[in-house]
């Protein structure tokens, strides 16, 4: 299998540092044509990438090429935030990126989405799915998506990598501050009633038993995880969503995301210990699902991740670490996006990482 990677910085978003990233990728990989390309940009490329999607294009020989802008982007060797860069993963022999028309229904889609541009019906489909938001950390921001070497109209990329086996699985690096309790009621985004008791009281009891101390409850880092059933969060098989503010007066819950009566919910912290041992225990399992070494992989990171707290990303550390020498590519995006127990999630605040391994079967 010929796969390989290339990370490239400037001083300005030039075509000049797609081309050298095709080329050193290519060199790597053995090969003097692509039979297709991921190509990540940083957003400085965003308002017009279509010159270096040319570019790109050009240099890999195909047409076949797919991936987005982003605040920051990496492959195994380095990560890159506020400075102008591309970064490739380049394909050859039988291994190829195609459009979802040609998948078979039993593959995963590579799923690449401008923050505008998703939707539920999208998203729940009947495609397994895994991937990333592009755009930066509230969406709002300069962002764009490509496929077939062209800027679609879409936002979105539904991809599949065909004559591979691939394992994915999302990493959630939450700390779970309490048991699962049933929902008793729910006012829109609120949660008014929840085992029977306030919610903030919940919250507040989960806090102190965690911290033992009196100091205010840091919302911005507290996650509501949730589920239909109290077993699926036992067995990691959740969902999560941010908290965003807590009335005093009646003591209720306000969520990012609205959750039914009757679902079952664990309030949670997010904590770079965890998260940075669930990743390691994440690239276990991947590997032995594959159970042959991984080819190349495919990490769809959060920007509250990353090298964002300390300047350090312990995610890509710790992948190289385990996988030295695997080709890696991937985002730091504003959501990421995996299959939970049979359903696509939009999460935050996690790794969605997946490997690759050749297939002799196909």
């Amino acid at each position: 299998m010929k796969v390989a990677t290339s990370l490239v910085l400037g001083n300005r978003a030039s075509p000049t540092l797609v081309t050298d990233a095709i080329y050193t990728a290519m060199l790597k990989a053995d090969i003097t044509v692509a039979s297709s390309v991921i190509l990540l940009l940083t957003s400085e490329f965003a308002s017009d990438p279509q010159p270096a999607i040319t570019a790109a294009a050009k240099a890999a020989n195909c047409t076949q090429i797919f991936g987005c802008s982003a605040t920051g982007i990496f492959t195994e060797e380095d990560w890159v935030l506020d400075s102008p860069a591309a970064a490739v993963m380049v394909f050859g022999g039988d291994v190829n990126i195609q459009t979802a028309k040609h998948h078979q229904p039993e593959q995963a889609l590579l799923t690449i989405s401008a923050p505008n541009a998703m939707n539920s019906t999208w998203l729940n489909d009947s495609n397994m799915r895994y991937g990333g938001i592009s755009g930066d950390a509230v969406g709002h921001g300069p962002f764009s998506v490509w496929q077939n070497a062209k800027g679609g109209n879409t936002g979105k990329v539904d991809a599949f990598i065909a004559g591979v086996k691939l394992a994915t699985k999302a990493s959630h690096g939450i700390r779970i501050l309490t048991k699962p309790k049933q929902i008793q009621q729910t006012n829109d985004f609120d949660i008014t009633l929840l085992d029977n008791k306030l919610p903030q009281t919940t919250l507040q009891k989960a806090w102190y038993s965690h911290g033992k101390t009196s100091a205010p409850i840091p919302l911005h880092l507290i996650m509501a995880i949730y589920a239909d059933s109290a077993e699926a969060i036992n067995h990691g098989e959740f969902s999560q969503t941010n908290l965003i503010s807590i009335d005093e007066n009646t003591g209720s819950i306000t969520l990012a995301k609205p959750l039914n009566t009757g679902q079952f919910l664990s309030w949670g912290l997010r904590d770079p210990i965890i998260a940075e041992a669930d990743l390691l225990l994440t690239v276990q399992q991947l590997a032995q699902e594959l159970d042959t070494a991984p080819a190349f992989g495919l990490l769809f990171s959060c920007l509250g991740r990353g090298p964002f707290n300390d300047g350090i990303d312990h995610d890509l550390q710790v992948i190289t670490q385990q996988l030295p020498n695997m080709p890696l590519l991937g985002f730091y995006g504003n959501g990421e996006i995996a299959n939970i127990a049979g359903q696509n999630q939009l999460l935050s605040y996690s790794a969605v990482l997946s490997l690759f391994a050749e297939d002799n079967d196909s």
